[in-house]
């Protein structure tokens, strides 16, 4: 060519060349004759298309661009129209029309296949077997899939609770998969090792318990040794049950759910399933008044007065707030302040220092 191509070359493009990304048939041509001047040759001897299937190989345009370099300018608006009105077409199907379309062509195996291949997950992937199919979440619920998990963990001299026990586990009727799951944290090495690296303090003020009912509070007096000493710590521990709908979709519809076989529900029940333990550990005993039945408004961690530990501070209220407002004045309720503080730490039901 008689020059090289410039940045301002695409800067200063047709926008209708910009949009469309195909070369006009006028272009190619007077790029051919050009580079047929340059080498010496008549730009009538070659045909057009011989242009096209050199772009083509260039990279700078794909066979589909070359087949419409061929074309003539009404066959090129012809055929635009026809994808146009066709891609409306598509867009206007049916609903209906379009998942009956995606269910079919599927294949059923048999419920013994899924049954042989639940053997083989690993625990942290039961959740992700169970949403292959519709008969593969059938096998998690059942108690042969809960009860093989756990025998495949289970080793002698391992420690476990008493209601861990294998006994205890064969016995029990109901809430076998919240045991096997609470067994794992004990026998399970990657879920053991989740539980032992959870920090002492959280590294910001946690919003799970925000709007969560607080069934009931206790305090204890603990023993801790450090540097051959031993000191006397209060642990303050709340029980709290988040608030529901954790099955909405963003927009606030019922999101559709598989109702557990009534021979298994049983297996899956959970009365803890949506509770989690918030304990605050500090160094001196404080008088907190009676908060069971209350929501909780507002939690906050903050560094103590001596610079040395944190101050939680717990704001109740007598009800959940509105919807649409998330917090609530502070005076609203009781206000619970530990200071100065050791520890906090949220469990959730299957943690190990969860009491059950």
């Amino acid at each position: 060519m008689a020059r090289e191509v410039t940045v301002a070359d695409f800067a200063n493009t047709d926008p209708a060349v910009v949009k469309s990304g195909r070369v006009k048939k006028a272009m190619v041509n007077a790029i051919h004759k050009e580079a047929k001047l340059l080498c010496g040759l008549e730009a009538s001897m070659v045909p057009v298309a011989g242009v096209g299937v050199q772009l083509g190989d260039s990279g700078l345009c794909d066979s589909d661009d070359t087949d419409c370099a061929d074309l003539g300018e009404e066959e090129l608006s012809q055929s635009q129209h026809h994808a146009n009105a066709k891609s409306r077409k598509k867009r206007s199907k049916p609903a209906s029309k379009a998942e009956d379309d995606g269910d079919e062509g599927g294949q059923e195996f048999p419920m013994d296949l899924w049954l042989l291949l639940a053997a083989y997950i690993r625990p942290e992937d039961v959740g992700r077997f169970a949403l292959i199919s519709k008969r593969a979440w059938f096998v998690t619920c059942t108690t042969v899939f809960w009860a093989r998990l756990y025998r495949r963990y289970y080793h002698r001299g391992a420690e476990l609770p008493t209601r861990l026990q294998p006994e205890e586990v064969a016995r029990c009727q109901r809430g076998l998969k919240a045991n096997v799951v609470r067994s794992l944290c004990h026998l399970y090495e990657p879920f053991r090792s989740r539980v032992q690296d959870l920090p002492p303090l959280p590294d910001s003020t946690p919003d799970t318990l925000q709007q969560a009912t607080c069934l009931m509070s206790w305090h204890r007096k603990v023993n801790c040794s450090t540097h051959s000493q031993e000191q006397h710590k209060w642990e303050f521990n709340f029980k709290f049950r988040k608030q529901g709908g954790m099955g909405l979709t963003p927009r606030g519809a019922a999101r559709p759910a598989l109702a557990v076989p009534r021979e298994y529900q049983g297996v899956s029940e959970n009365a803890d399933g949506d509770c989690c333990l918030l304990q605050v550990t500090v160094l001196n005993f404080i008088l907190v008044p009676v908060v069971m039945g209350m929501t909780l408004s507002q939690l906050m961690i903050s560094v103590s007065t001596d610079m040395r530990h944190h101050r939680v501070k717990l704001a109740f209220a007598d009800s959940p707030a509105p919807r649409g407002r998330t917090r609530r004045r502070v005076d609203a309720g009781p206000l619970v302040v530990l200071d100065p503080v050791c520890s906090v730490r949220i469990l959730p039901w299957w943690h190990p220092l969860y009491p059950y």
